[in-house]
This record gives C-alpha cells, structure tokens and sequence, in this order.
C-alpha cells in the first residue's frame, strides 16, 4: 500500500475533494438506482419497500405513464432552443460588443451581469408578475400600444413564456464567456487574412469559429445541461401546467415523489432516465468537441 501511495503521490493531494464527491454525488446516485427498482413511498420504512425489478421502467417506456413521453419530448426541445437560441444571441451580442468602442461599454457589461446574480425562482417570479394577463406590464404595454393582450401563461403560450424568460437569465451568460473569447483572440491571423482580401464572414467561418471551438462547445454543453434539468423558472412562473404544458422531467419526478402519495419508486425511475439523457447529450458533446483536436 505504501508503495503505491510512492507511486501516486497526488493522492493524498486530491483525496480530500474525491470523498465529498463520493459523499455528495455517487452515494446519492447509488441510492437513486436502488430505489427505483422499488415500490418504496413517503413515509415507509426501507423493510417495507418492495424489490420489484423493472417495473417501473416498463411502466414508463410502456405509457402506462401517460405524462412521461410528454415530459422526454418537451425536454428535449427546450434544452434545444433553449440552448440553440442563447448561443446564437450570445454570440451576436458579444460579436456587437467586441466589434465596437463605446462609452457605456463597461455598464452594459455590469447590467448584463443583474440576470446571473439573480437567484431563479426570485427572477421567475418577477416574471410571473410581469407575465400576469391583466395587471403585468408586458400586457399594460401591448394594450397601451396595440390594444390588445396576451395570456402568456396559457396552454398554448406557457412552454414559450418560460423559455423566453431562461434565455433572459442565461443569454447574457452566454455573451460574456464568448466575449472573454473574443477579446482573446490574437489579432495577427486577421490581420493576415484582410491582407489576403478575406471579408468578414470568411474570417468569421475560418478564424474565429475555428478557433473558439472548444470555448463555445463548452458553453453549449453547459446550457444544454441547465436546460434539461430547468425546475426552479418553471416550477415558479407554472408549476408545470396549466395542465401538462410545462411539465418537463425534472417537474414530472416532483410531481410523483410529491405531489401523487409519494411514489419515490417511480419518481427514482423517472429521475435515473434523466440521469441518463444528460449524460448522453454530455458525451456526444464532448465527442464533437474532441472530433476537432484527433
């Protein structure tokens, strides 16, 4: 054993750090997967729990859950506007940024910081009070201007409304990792490039993207993480409806765990499939991100 401890002196170094994971992050998982190949609930003593196999599973993939495929799908969908939208407004805005000097540049910056700084469900429910369809501003104003209103929380427009306010919250996110990028960049390869005669959208698509490959596969990987697992914002403004609406997989598992007697079982399957479906979008992306370096 001391031999080995010679060989790997960083050990001692990085144990510290390995046993809160191993406290915070595999033993809750290990849990995770027990349960959910129970019939345990709220309440019950672990004797009373049942092992009832794939049981729960099979109810998911089955449609015996009827909420679930409903829950995957709009998922899936959010976590791809959610992040296709705020990489592409990031990336506009921090181009704009960097592309021109300015003044009230150092505010802009600072103001686009009050978004992050704000804890979600505090900022979902500003914006729940914004979204109200008779006293919210954002209808104040449609009215004042248009005459008329929006029921921004309702079962056709909620899914848009609280996908409108994570891109309020993460875009500026977004824009200030890229803009950090972008201001790192080595001026000597455009400089070459306009030598050359290279025009804007030539130096966009053979210079910067290139190069920022791994910076804004970082960044999409990091949203599209956030984005399937979104309770808070949406817990907030809809608690999921009206309806099913909103109800995304993160919703669906509190909504077994709590809100239906307590079916931890079944809530544990639903929570180890999205497990599973951020860990696949994560290893795909990393794949993509390491396809450039091979």
């Amino acid at each position: 054993m001391k031999g080995w401890f010679a060989r790997n002196p960083h050990i001692k170094y990085i144990a510290p750090a390995m046993g809160v994971m191993v406290l915070l992050s595999i033993i809750p998982t290990l849990f995770l997967v027990i349960i959910s190949f129970t019939n345990y609930q709220l309440g019950w003593q672990f004797s009373r729990a049942k092992f009832t196999g794939l049981e729960n599973f099979i109810r998911l993939f089955t449609g015996a859950d009827k909420d679930f495929w409903h829950s995957v799908w709009i998922s899936l969908a959010f976590m791809l506007l959610a992040a296709g939208l705020q990489m592409i407004l990031g990336f506009l805005i921090a181009s704009l940024l960097n592309s021109t000097e300015f003044k009230c540049k150092p505010l802009i910056v600072a103001i686009m910081i009050v978004p992050l700084a704000m804890t979600p469900s505090i900022a979902a429910q500003m914006w729940k009070l914004m979204l109200n369809a008779e006293y919210g501003i954002l209808n104040h104003i449609l009215q004042t201007l248009f005459s008329f209103k929006i029921v921004w929380l309702s079962p056709r427009l909620a899914f848009w409304s609280v996908l409108l306010v994570d891109c309020w919250m993460f875009t500026p996110f977004v824009t200030l990792i890229i803009y950090a990028g972008l201001r790192s960049m080595p001026a000597e390869p455009y400089e070459s490039a306009a030598i050359d005669g290279a025009n804007s959208l030539q130096m966009l698509r053979y210079i910067t993207l290139p190069m920022m490959r791994k910076l804004l596969f970082l960044t999409i990987l990091m949203r599209a993480i956030d984005s399937l697992k979104l309770f808070d914002t949406a817990f907030v403004l809809t608690q999921g409806g009206p309806g099913n609406a909103t109800e995304f997989l993160s919703l669906h598992v509190y909504r077994l765990a709590n809100a239906q007697n307590g079916l931890i079982g079944r809530a544990a399957s639903v929570a180890l499939v999205l497990l599973v479906i951020v860990s696949a979008v994560s290893t795909v992306l990393i794949k993509q991100q390491r396809k450039g370096t091979d």
